[in-house]
């Protein structure tokens, strides 16, 4: 007889790919202010919130956080709120 695993609600409904917010670069945010943010909404440390502000300025854009879908639609919303430029995609 096979027994199947126990699982929770949240692992059966778990997206199998989690999604995750893109903060893009702008002519118009300081880089001082972008740390700012990072530090200041997501409560990310001085390091990492200037690695990743680092990223957005070097690279164009950086991924600065991951989780459901819902958690990412506040975190760009919040972004946006802060005058960043961002989006969410499903993570591959």
């Amino acid at each position: 007889m096979e027994v199947e695993p126990d699982l929770s609600a949240d692992e059966l409904v778990a997206p199998a790919t989690p999604w995750v917010t893109i903060v893009w670069n702008d002519p118009v945010n300081l880089m001082s202010y972008v740390t700012f943010v990072f530090r200041q909404y997501f409560g990310y440390p001085k390091k990492k919130a200037e690695k990743l502000m680092m990223e957005v300025h070097e690279d164009g854009r950086s991924v600065v956080s991951t989780g459901t879908r819902e958690e990412m639609e506040r975190d760009v919303q919040a972004m946006h709120e802060y005058g960043l430029w961002a989006t969410m995609a499903k993570d591959d």
